[in-house]
């Protein structure tokens, strides 16, 4: 008998990117099933069209009155179960409006904000893997195990005709660039993405710039478009999120910081250029493929807290000013190069 089940993750882009795999764990499990998501506007946009979900929206502006608006748009009948994705106050003052026998949540080393007051199981407690893995482990109280990693991202085909058509596809490789996170501190410097740009450009790439329509993200692409001395194509600002899957796919290499692009794109099957510093990308990198990635998340730790990065708590951030000075452009030209010699571009 199929189960009647509720997730509940709001945000971010990547992280609402990470459940899809355990929304097609548990589709496989029981064929038919139909799952309830609540989700936030942005994540909503991205995955709207997921087959066999319904989706409850919650913004987060609304307070107190959205999420009763929330429970009565919730079935009537109580959830078999709830999977309580989401550690943060208020996505736990959001569980306690949704009816269900079964709350499971996360482990004790990564609840906060009063998590186990709102579950009543948890997942198993596995230090130093993956955010996907830990996400996809919530299947595992189901007597289920995640063993087969696929998104199947829902992008219609209006979608990847946008994409096809904002430059013409001549052979030549593309470098795409998504220069901002949501986490101001994790970004690098315009001047250092136009460094590697150029880079790029002068061995044959076409540069692409991508992002959305915050006045950070169009400075930062401003700045880097002056910064550069080859031509860029500037689409920053000009995608939907139900675009910008498809934008991502006709990359051959993103770069970007950790963001929801890293992990849209690695969904999409695009090889990252991950920059970190302030996260670890063994915990949040493009969890297909972190060759590409630089990684200097224990030189951050080291000057910052003191102590190497395998001394610190699994998912420690340090987003500390000047931490994203740490990564250079010659780690960033030589990560492309790694890219160009394993792939003949």
């Amino acid at each position: 008998m199929r189960p009647s089940i509720c997730l509940l993750r709001l945000s971010a882009l990547g992280d609402v990117t990470h459940v899809v795999p355990l929304v097609r764990t548990l589709q496989r499990a029981w064929p038919g099933l139909h799952l309830h998501w609540i989700i936030d506007p942005g994540g909503r946009r991205l995955l709207e069209g997921l087959e066999d979900v319904t989706f409850h929206v919650y913004d987060k502006r609304s307070g107190l009155a959205g999420m009763r608006a929330l429970r009565r748009q919730l079935p009537a009948e109580r959830f078999d179960v709830l999977l309580q994705l989401q550690v943060a106050a208020r996505a736990n003052v959001l569980s306690a409006f949704v009816p269900a026998r079964r709350r499971v949540g996360y482990d004790r080393s990564r609840s906060k904000d009063l998590h186990g007051l709102f579950i009543n199981e948890r997942i198993p407690d596995r230090p130093g893997i993956h955010v996907l893995d830990a996400i996809g482990s919530f299947c595992e109280p189901l007597g289920l195990v995640q063993d087969k990693v696929e998104w199947n991202l829902p992008v219609p085909a209006e979608a990847h005709e946008w994409a096809a058509a904002q430059w013409p596809d001549d052979g030549a490789p593309v470098l795409m660039i998504s220069p901002c996170s949501s986490h101001q501190r994790r970004n690098w410097y315009p001047d250092r993405y136009a460094a590697l740009a150029d880079h790029a450009a002068a061995r044959g790439w076409r540069v692409v710039l991508c992002g959305g329509r915050s006045g950070l993200e169009r400075s930062t692409a401003d700045a880097i478009v002056a910064a550069m001395r080859a031509p860029v194509l500037d689409l920053v600002g000009k995608d939907t999120l139900k675009q910008l899957p498809a934008l991502l796919a006709r990359a051959d290499l993103l770069v970007t910081p950790d963001s929801g692009p890293m992990h849209i794109a690695n969904a999409m099957g695009t090889k990252v250029l991950g920059l970190h510093a302030a996260s670890n990308p063994a915990r949040s990198g493009p969890y297909s493929d972190r060759r590409y990635c630089v990684d200097r998340y224990d030189d951050a730790a080291r000057k910052y807290l003191g102590k190497p990065a395998a001394a610190l708590k699994w998912g420690t951030k340090i987003e500390h000013e000047g931490v994203m000075e740490l990564v250079t452009v010659q780690d960033a030209i030589e990560a492309f190069e790694r890219y160009r010699a394993d792939h003949g571009r």
